[in-house]
Order: C-alpha cells, then sequence, then structure tokens
C-alpha cells in the first residue's frame, strides 16, 4: 500500500504512528497515512507563524501567480488525484450527470483561477480638506482548515485558497476517512510555496480539539455537522478566533403544479442524488404538489432503477458506494424507520450483497414531516417525496426544519418561483435546479446551518480583518 505524509514548514513529516484509508467500494484499506497528535499540531504552527510575515507582504501579485502554479500542478497530476479521489471516496470518474473525481479535481481547478479574480483593494470612503479616511483589508494570520469526506479535494481548496490569496498562512486537517488526496496536493503545493505557508495534519478528536482551541490560530474555516461546529465554537472562544462554518443541511425542494416534468426529471434526480446524496447542498427533500405527484414519482424511480451503481474504478459506472459504514447504517436505519412507519419504497432500499458499502438510489413516497427520515439529514442516496395540497403548506413544510442551508422550486412560470424564493428560509434558493454553487455567488447557511459565508468577494473578506486609516489634514 501507498505511503501519505503530512507536510510541515515544506518537508514531509512521519511520526511513527500510521492509520489505515479505506476504499468504501471494497471495504479494505488502500493507503497508509502518518498520525499527527497534538505536538504534531504545535510544530505545524510555529511552522506557518514563522511563515506569515513574508507571505503576507508579498506583492499580491506574487502569491496569484503562485495560486495559478497550483492549477498546472493539479492539471499536470490529474489522473493521479482522480484516482485517489475515487477510491478514498468512492465516487466514479465520470458519474451521472458528469459528476465524478474527474469533475472535482477539474473544478478544484477552476476555483482557484476564479478565486484568484476576486481582490480586496483599499476602499477611500473620505478625502477632502479635512482628513483622507480608508479602509483597508489585512490577513489575519495563521487559518486552520478542517474539512469533511465528501468532496475531500474541491472543499479543501474552497478552504485554502482564499485564505492563502488574502496572505494567511495554513494548516488544513483532513478527514481521516479521506486525506490521502489532499496531502498529495499539499505536498505537490509545496513544491511551489515557500516552506510553512501550507501545512498538512492529521490526528484524532484530540488534534481537531486542540485545533480549535489553540491560542496561535487565528481562524477556523470547517465544513461539517452541526455539533461537531458548535463544539469548534466553544473552544474557539478562547481566542476570540474568527470562524466560517459550514453545518448540516437538510435541503427542501418545491416542485411546483405546472412544472414541466420532461425539462426538469434528470436535472431533479441529479440535484437529488449526486455524489450519492452525499453533499451538503443536495436535495434531501422534495416536495410534490398533489397533482402531479405520482408523475414526478414514477419519472425518479424510472432513473433510480436503471442507473448503474458499482466500484467507481471500474468504466461506465453513475454511483459509487456509500463512503463509510457508520453512514451506510444512518441511510439504512433512516429508511427502515421510515418503511416501519407506514412510508411506500418505490424504488432501491436494499444493501448490495458482497464488499464495499453499496446502497443503491432509494425512493420513498408516502411520507410526511414528523418522519426522521424528512426532519434528519440522511446525507445518503435516499430521497422521501412529501405531497402537498397548497403551497403555502408546501413552503411552511420546507422552513420546518432546524437547518437552513440551501432550497429550491421548480416551475415553469420563473417569474412565480422568484416571487416565492425570499419565503425559504435558507441561505441559498435555487430556481429549477438545486446545490450549483459557484465561485462567484457566495454560499453559506442559516439557522443550525452555520455562519459565514464562502466564495465571491464576501467569501474572501472573510479572511481579513478590517483597518480603518484616518489621516488628518491640519
Amino acid at each position: 500500500m501507498q505511503q501519505f505524509n503530512m507536510t510541515i514548514n515544506g518537508k514531509s513529516h512521519t511520526s511513527g504512528k500510521t492509520f489505515d484509508v479505506i476504499n468504501p467500494a471494497l471495504g479494505v484499506p488502500f493507503a497508509t497515512c502518518a498520525l499527527g497528535d497534538v505536538s504534531t499540531l504545535d510544530e505545524a504552527v510555529v511552522a506557518a507563524k514563522n511563515a506569515f510575515p513574508e507571505w503576507s507582504q508579498l506583492p499580491e501579485e506574487t502569491r496569484i501567480e503562485k495560486m495559478n502554479a497550483l492549477v498546472g500542478l493539479l492539471e499536470s497530476n490529474m489522473p493521479e488525484i482522480m484516482g485517489l479521489i475515487t477510491q478514498e471516496n468512492g465516487k466514479p470518474f465520470n458519474g451521472f450527470g458528469g459528476i465524478g473525481s474527474g469533475m472535482e479535481v477539474g473544478g478544484s481547478m477552476a476555483w482557484i483561477q476564479a478565486t484568484c479574480s476576486f481582490s480586496t483593494p483599499v476602499k477611500v470612503i473620505q478625502d477632502n480638506d479635512e482628513a483622507r479616511v480608508e479602509v483597508h483589508r489585512k490577513p489575519l494570520g495563521v487559518v486552520a482548515s478542517i474539512t469533511p469526506w465528501n468532496w475531500p479535494l474541491l472543499i479543501a481548496i474552497w478552504h485554502v485558497i482564499p485564505a492563502l490569496k488574502t496572505g494567511n498562512t495554513v494548516i488544513i486537517k483532513p478527514s481521516p476517512l479521506t486525506p490521502v488526496a489532499t496531502m498529495r496536493f499539499v505536498e505537490l503545493a509545496n513544491t511551489v510555496l515557500p516552506p510553512g505557508v501550507l501545512n498538512v495534519i492529521t490526528g484524532d478528536a484530540d488534534v481537531g480539539n486542540a485545533i480549535s482551541a489553540h491560542p496561535d490560530i487565528n481562524k477556523i474555516v470547517f465544513t461539517g455537522s452541526t455539533p461537531t461546529g458548535k463544539k469548534i465554537m466553544g473552544l474557539a472562544s478562547s481566542n476570540l478566533k474568527r470562524l466560517t462554518l459550514e453545518l448540516g443541511g437538510n435541503d427542501a425542494g418545491i416542485v411546483l403544479p405546472d412544472a414541466d416534468l420532461k425539462a426538469i426529471a434528470q436535472n431533479l434526480f441529479l440535484s437529488c442524488f449526486h455524489n450519492n446524496g452525499q453533499t451538503c447542498a443536495c436535495l434531501k427533500r422534495l416536495y410534490v404538489h398533489e397533482s402531479i405527484y405520482d408523475d414526478v414519482c414514477n419519472a425518479l424511480v424510472e432513473f433510480a432503477n436503471t442507473v448503474k451503481v458499482g466500484n467507481g474504478m471500474e468504466e461506465g459506472i453513475e454511483f459509487g458506494p456509500v463512503q463509510n459504514k457508520a453512514q451506510l447504517d444512518k441511510v439504512i436505519e433512516l429508511t427502515e424507520d421510515a418503511l416501519a412507519n407506514g412510508a411506500k419504497l418505490l424504488a432501491g432500499g436494499k444493501v448490495r450483497e458482497g464488499d464495499g458499502y453499496f446502497f443503491p438510489p432509494t425512493i420513498i413516497g408516502d411520507i410526511s414531516n414528523g418522519s426522521r427520515l424528512v426532519d434528519e439529514e440522511q446525507f445518503g442516496p435516499v430521497l422521501p417525496i412529501i405531497k402537498y395540497t397548497n403551497i403555502d403548506d408546501a413552503i411552511n413544510m420546507a422552513n420546518d426544519n432546524q437547518f437552513g442551508l440551501g432550497g429550491s422550486i421548480w416551475s415553469s412560470n420563473p417569474e412565480l418561483a422568484y416571487s416565492l424564493a425570499s419565503r425559504l428560509e435558507t441561505g441559498s434558493v435555487w430556481i429549477n435546479e438545486h446545490g450549483n454553487v459557484q465561485p462567484d455567488a457566495p454560499f453559506g447557511g442559516v439557522k443550525q446551518s452555520g455562519l459565514g459565508v464562502e466564495f465571491g468577494q464576501l467569501g474572501l473578506e472573510e479572511y481579513t480583518s478590517v483597518q480603518t486609516i484616518k489621516v488628518s489634514k491640519l
């Protein structure tokens, strides 16, 4: 098996301890990684802190050149990194709708380039005979990134690049379930970046807790569960760290009675099941008007019964496995609970025999709010479809949830859908699509789905502090 090491201060770093990384399509290890601890974190913080003064003082154009060089590294190593993502995460090279490890690497390259197009120039808010007042954006210092297992490289890029672009130095801790693509990327990046600017460590919960409480870490950007985000927030209060938290989502979609099913069916299915439903902004609860309820169910069932599920390393596979056994068990539990309480199984629903953590795209009907499958975030390939009678009821049911990441409205009348969008209690609303984030549009949640935003100008500014300079003209 291939061994992956941490990178601290530009050098490969081992610890004497390792852990295995499981291929979810086979259920067996395919790689080993060096296992860090709190002392490893301290070394990385020292390296990042020492690198900060020089990196932060570089001209912005120089940092952009370095970022663009990272695009070239990803491009030249794309087949290798795709293979690592597919083996550790399970997503196919080119899955249903083109969403797979190829899209993840290609999207990472595009995201770097787009992020580099944003800037934080000095703003002059007064310049007259009395005074000149300027507002400056300054880097924060050492930024820590904690990433999840569902999009291991892409989310790392979302965290790291705006931090580096604005002059911060970074320590990234990837999920221990999917660390290898991130570790390889950081290894490659350190052939371009000065030592200490970008470091990668691994570790268990004690390392995560130490990151949250570390006095020399100035910001944490975290993507993951709401309970973990709350724990980070509590520990981060010790030195008033800045936080960007993109947490759980249980996104609702509403299909209006005038929706053109032929036009939306494939995109609707993709919105629910891309990456096996293992995306924060997947459509996870679908509310359909009673007049077209059966037609929508039948259309989605047809897709669910015909897509090809298997090992993502094989040609023609559209959906891979659930990423880990614990997540598979949760998906099974919520599905069985729904069926035991009267819901109807329309497609899928049975674990595939043999190796790996495979669960087919599953459609559940005759279900309502109050079911665990509707109220909780399943984060997997099972979709509850809820019938509604009038739009007010649908909006109320969609909002009746602790999460508020994204939502969508599907209609042949975009103006009508737009008029309803602001009634959804979510950070993002899409019309006739769902979850299509883009690098120039701010993305973040409300309620229990987090705080702060990523992407675009507003996302870039989250990695800076404001300094106002006033020059009095005597």
